[in-house]
């Protein structure tokens, strides 16, 4: 299940960001899912759908950003829980 969120920029928030109109939902995703990860909003497995990654990517685009994977049992056990409950 899905919550649909609209937001709306102005035209030159989005220029300065340098990201092009149809990259701006995955972009913004992938951000935000770096910053929920990083204060431990988001497991790595919630963090990684969010940004709509695979396992290897998201491991890379951390390490672009330089944020360590920091990935502890407590964090694994919620990333079994998220897969139970998208099966």
């Amino acid at each position: 299940m899905s919550i649909k969120c609209e937001l709306s920029f102005p035209e030159h928030i989005i220029k300065a960001l340098g990201f092009q109109e149809k990259e701006l939902e995955s972009k913004i995703k992938s951000k935000l899912a770096v910053y929920l990860f990083q204060e431990k909003k988001l497991s790595f497995g919630q963090a990684r759908q969010l940004a709509g990654m695979n396992i290897w990517d998201f491991i890379e685009f951390l390490k672009e950003h330089k944020i360590p994977l920091n990935y502890d049992l407590s964090e694994y056990e919620d990333d079994l829980k998220t897969i139970a409950e998208l099966k």
